[in-house]
């Protein structure tokens, strides 16, 4: 191995990794992807949501046997308090088409198949392979990698850094810093098995239909965080994530947080009678458009998570790592295709077509929005959620209380939470940033 040199080397084999090695293997480029685990998703076992349309881009055939879960037709949105949810949901018929737009996965299962498909377009898998150390030459230009397996340096023209948001070959580089703990998440979750029937019962689905639910309010008692809950085709996956700085002040213990969620009575019924099999933790980006390092130089490029290519707003993590991949590997392909070296000036391509992207215009688009959440967290996730179950039980409650009553407390509490000007401002802020 250590005496081949590959047109790209690629780090990782999560969905950027996937999506970059595929992208380049199926055009015929010489491809390595290096991943530490047993096997590509050994070390995910969560489950996700999948966008179908980026992975339609790069393998329109994937529905034939990718190990899809449920297509969601339903999603739901829950502010909640200690002991309610306020919610809204939106259902439609129109997403059981014939192509559906969002699918429900373990990743565990599709990064697996995901990472097959990059072998059969001809690409080179080696697991249980970490690579330690960026190669340069005498120019500093990176020309392949150090790995842990015995042997020289394996060399490359380029090399696709798909390492996830706490990948320590970039940082030790010095490509890039360490994610600062206000621009990261962890998130803990839970697979929760039940028969398949019972799901479908519980959350009126039929078939291969799902479900998602996501939830803020004082399940983070507190700090920045969201809690939520999607359906498999026989498990439920449910977990809550909240910002690292979060965690480190309050000294909150993730699992804590996680099992009062699964305890929570609006949570609770859903999940009687199953039977956790799976727990595990991961780290997802959340510092959005102002986080974002340098994504290119001489011989590399970095892509997904370990860009901080995760839109928090819409929950689209995956969506934007496959969609870096492709264009790194389009990039790659089209820089080798003019003959051209990797150098930073023409990998610069990579950054220009990915400006040009919905990836970029939508994270600047929402550039405000993880400050404006991050320094108001108290109120949007602890007085805010109080205020509006409080509001909700005043108006649904009868009791004999004259309802001009229950309106002048309701308002009362408003305005003893905070001024009315100050809560339309939050507001509007919050409204113009989701815009």
């Amino acid at each position: 191995m250590s005496e081949e040199k590959f047109d790209a080397i690629v780090v990782g084999a999560g969905m950027s990794g996937n999506a970059a090695a595929y992208t380049m293997a199926s055009h015929g480029l010489k491809v390595l992807q290096l991943e530490r685990g047993e096997y590509p998703g050994s070390k995910n076992v969560q489950g996700a949501i999948l966008y179908a349309n980026m992975l339609e881009t790069i393998i329109p055939d994937f529905r034939d046997d990718a190990p899809l879960e449920r297509h969601l037709v339903e999603q739901r949105f829950w502010i909640m308090d200690d002991t309610s949810h306020t919610g809204m949901h939106y259902r439609s018929d129109d997403f059981n088409e014939r192509r559906p737009n969002r699918y429900t996965i373990i990743r565990a299962q599709f990064d697996k198949w995901f990472s097959c498909k990059v072998r059969e377009a001809g690409g080179t898998v080696l697991c249980e392979t970490t690579a330690t150390k960026l190669a340069r030459d005498s120019s500093g230009k990176v020309i392949g990698v150090h790995t842990d397996r015995a042997g020289d340096v394996i060399l490359a023209d380029v090399v696709v850094l798909a390492e996830g948001v706490n990948g320590l070959l970039g940082t030790r580089a010095g490509l890039r810093e360490m994610p600062k703990p206000e621009n990261v998440a962890l998130a803990v979750k839970e697979m929760h098995f039940l028969p398949e029937e019972v799901i479908a019962e519980r959350f009126g689905l039929t078939e291969d239909e799902g479900c998602v639910i996501e939830a803020g309010g004082t399940i983070s008692r507190g700090m920045t965080g969201l809690g939520f809950l999607y359906t498999n085709r026989e498990s439920i996956s449910l977990g809550i994530g909240c910002l690292v700085s979060g965690l480190a002040e309050t000294m909150e213990k993730p699992y804590a947080l996680l099992d009062a969620f699964k305890r929570h009575p609006s949570i609770r019924p859903l999940l009687a009678g199953s039977e956790v099999k799976e727990y595990a933790a991961h780290l997802i980006p959340e510092g959005g458009f102002k986080a974002i390092p340098q994504l290119f130089g001489d011989g590399w490029v970095v892509v997904g998570d370990a860009a901080q290519l995760n839109n928090a707003v819409h929950r689209e993590g995956s969506n934007l790592a496959m969609a870096s991949g492709r264009i790194a590997g389009e990039s790659i392909f089209r820089i080798k295709c003019r003959g051209g070296s990797m150098t930073k000036q023409n990998l610069s391509l990579y950054k220009s077509m990915l400006d040009k992207s919905f990836v970029m215009k939508d994270l600047m688009k929402h550039k405000d929005m993880p400050a404006l959440l991050h320094t108001n967290c108290q109120s949007f996730f602890t007085t805010y959620p109080k205020l509006i179950s409080q509001a909700a039980q005043n108006f649904v409650r009868v009791d004999g209380t004259p309802k001009i009553e229950r309106e002048k407390a309701t308002t009362a509490a408003f305005i003893k939470a905070r001024s009315r000007w100050g809560l339309v401002s939050d507001a509007i802020r919050l409204a113009f940033a989701w815009r």
